[in-house]
């Protein structure tokens, strides 16, 4: 072997590995800068999150969405209160499964300043069929193909499905989950302020 195509193959090398840690990076959670944890931070602790988060919540705040039998959806009308927002379509199995379980979630803790709200990037036909046939106890609104947006705007840099935040009463964005949801999730989200 030459040492051209010694060079080449080192080129080569150094550039899959390169991509490769890019992937691992860019798939990787991240958490927010000063992520709330289950144990509520110690006093002047620093839990302020960054501008991008903190624009990104105010937008969400100001946003509206139609419910899937056409009444308005204000987010802002959930201020005050945790909210745990989840993306959702009927397309996606995990999300499909999660549902009983954020319902579930939303019913024990409703009277506790809890809301929990499903935002459907799907098409408003498909979700009022399948809501027909498994009703869920929180709101839903319909947030269609922008909704995929939103989610990015709001963290879910990858675009997947199920995607979910959690915004404090203060409407702080607080955490953020790419996936299904697992008990232990929502057991740690019930302890946030």
């Amino acid at each position: 072997m030459n040492r051209r195509n010694m060079l080449y193959g080192g080129v080569a090398a150094a550039a899959g590995l390169a991509g490769a840690g890019a992937a691992w990076w860019k798939f990787q959670p991240h958490a927010l800068r000063g992520e709330v944890s289950a144990v509520a931070p110690a006093a002047g602790a620093d839990t302020a999150v960054s501008a991008g988060d903190a624009a990104a919540a105010e937008t969400f705040w100001s946003l509206s969405f139609d419910t899937p039998d056409g009444k308005p959806l204000p987010m802002r009308s959930f201020h005050g209160k945790r909210l745990l927002v989840n993306f959702w379509a009927t397309w996606c199995p995990p999300c499909i499964e999660e549902l009983p379980l954020l319902d579930y979630f939303y019913q024990e803790n409703k009277d506790k300043n809890w809301q929990v709200v499903g935002l459907a990037v799907d098409q408003p036909s498909a979700v009022r069929a399948w809501l027909e046939t498994k009703p869920l106890n929180f709101p839903v609104g319909m947030a269609g193909l922008q909704g995929a947006e939103l989610s990015k705007t709001l963290g879910n840099l990858a675009g997947g499905l199920p995607y979910s935040v959690v915004f404090g009463a203060s409407g702080r964005l607080l955490y953020r989950k790419v996936g299904k949801i697992k008990p232990e999730d929502l057991g740690l989200w019930a302890q946030l302020k």
